[in-house]
């Protein structure tokens, strides 16, 4: 989970679509702004391209068409996430809100090794930030049968990209004889991968972060 910027305003279809009896809160230009604004990625896991995707009311609707056909409430979701959270975290971090900043509230770290569980930890005793974190380590790390074998199908995706991040990593300081430009190269691959709209952004940053070395070296890639 990373900080997403929603677009405005919202789209013309939705005030429409409020005042008929069964409206569609994914009409017109919805899903596409939707999928471009969360680049592609679910907001919860960012595993990117999903194929079970879900227009997610961020604050359940209950009935209430104000916050059913509320722009501001709907946010990009795989189908695994989103039957997690349902109603049961009804009131986590609103990563929309750019009063604040998710990664330095929450701390996300998986070893690069088969099998390995995700851990994301809430950094203060925030009611928000605690519910998040136990959100987002039942989403990686699976609740039943089911959700644990999906949780490790996203996993796998994650670890080979942590794997392909430190390899990049390791070929900047271990590789001899670099140029400046081979240097700089390295530099806007890892960037690429820092970027908002990679995959499992929050990962990589926590790679960096949490190195002393590393979060000199490369603190304008994350403090972009």
């Amino acid at each position: 989970m990373i900080n997403i910027t929603k677009s405005q305003p919202a789209p013309l279809c939705l005030s429409t679509e409020k005042e008929k009896a069964n409206g569609d809160y994914k009409c017109g230009e919805v899903l596409k702004r939707i999928t471009k604004d969360f680049h592609n990625k679910c907001y919860i896991c960012e595993e990117k391209e999903i194929s079970t995707i879900n227009v997610e009311h961020f604050k359940p609707h209950k009935g209430d068409k104000e916050l059913k056909f509320d722009w501001n409430n709907l946010f990009l979701s795989c189908g695994h996430c989103n039957n997690i959270k349902l109603e049961k975290y009804d009131d986590i971090l609103d990563c929309t809100d750019n009063e604040i900043v998710i990664l330095d509230l929450l701390k996300f770290e998986i070893k690069p090794f088969p099998k390995e569980k995700a851990q994301i930890t809430a950094l203060n005793t925030d009611k928000q930030v605690v519910l998040t974190s136990q959100l987002l380590n039942e989403v990686y790390n699976g609740t039943t049968v089911l959700k644990t074998i999906e949780g490790l199908n996203i996993r796998n995706k994650l670890i080979k990209e942590i794997i392909e991040f430190q390899r990049i990593l390791h070929y900047y300081y271990d590789e001899p004889g670099l140029s400046d430009e081979e240097k700089f190269e390295l530099r806007n691959k890892l960037k690429h991968k820092l970027r908002p709209d990679a995959p499992f952004t929050a990962f990589k940053y926590w790679v960096i972060k949490n190195n002393d070395e590393l979060a000199t070296e490369f603190k304008d890639l994350i403090n972009c």
